[in-house]
C-alpha cells in the first residue's frame, strides 16, 4: 500500500521530536514491507528547509545538517514530479483556504486515491471539515487508522 507522506513526517525519522515514535512505528511498517510512501519532489526543498531553520535555531551543526540530508535522499522513497499536481493543488488551496505547498501533498493522496500522513494537526482538522477527509491521516493516529 502506497502511502503519502509530508515532510514534517520523515522529518521524525532523524530528529527526535513530539511523535518522532510514530514515525518509527511506520518506518517499521516500511521495513515489514507492509507500506510505501511517497511524496512530491518538493519533499526535498521542504525537509532542506526545515534543517536549515534548526541550524539557524543552533538545534543541528552544518554537519548535521548534511548528515541528515544525505539520509534523507537515501531513504526509500517514491517520489513524484509536482508539475502534474499543481493545478489540483491550487485549486483544494483555494477550495480548502491551504496553502499550495500542503495541497500539493493532499493532491498526490488524491491522485493515487491512498492517504497523506501528517504531522500537521491544522491542516488535518482543515481537511476533516471538507470533502476530501478520506485522504489524510494525522501522524498521532497511525497506529489506528493505517
Amino acid at each position: 500500500m502506497d502511502l503519502v507522506v509530508d515532510a514534517n513526517v520523515l522529518i521524525k525519522v532523524y530528529i527526535p521530536e513530539k511523535l518522532s515514535d510514530r514515525a518509527g512505528l511506520l518506518l517499521s511498517r516500511i521495513e515489514k514491507g507492509e507500506v510505501s510512501l511517497v511524496a512530491p519532489d518538493l519533499i526535498y526543498s521542504e525537509i532542506g528547509n526545515t534543517l536549515w531553520r534548526k541550524h539557524i535555531l543552533k538545534e543541528l551543526t552544518a554537519s548535521d545538517v548534511k548528515e541528515i540530508m544525505d539520509e534523507v535522499v537515501l531513504f526509500p522513497l517514491k517520489v513524484e514530479p509536482s508539475r502534474s499536481l499543481v493545478q489540483l493543488a491550487i485549486d483544494l488551496g483555494i477550495l480548502c483556504n491551504i496553502p499550495v505547498y500542503d495541497a500539493m501533498y493532499l493532491a498526490l493522496a488524491m491522485v493515487l486515491e491512498t492517504r497523506l500522513i501528517t504531522a500537521d494537526k491544522k491542516l488535518v482538522d482543515v481537511i476533516r471539515r471538507t470533502l476530501f477527509r478520506e485522504y489524510i491521516t494525522w501522524l498521532g493516529e497511525i497506529n489506528r487508522e493505517v
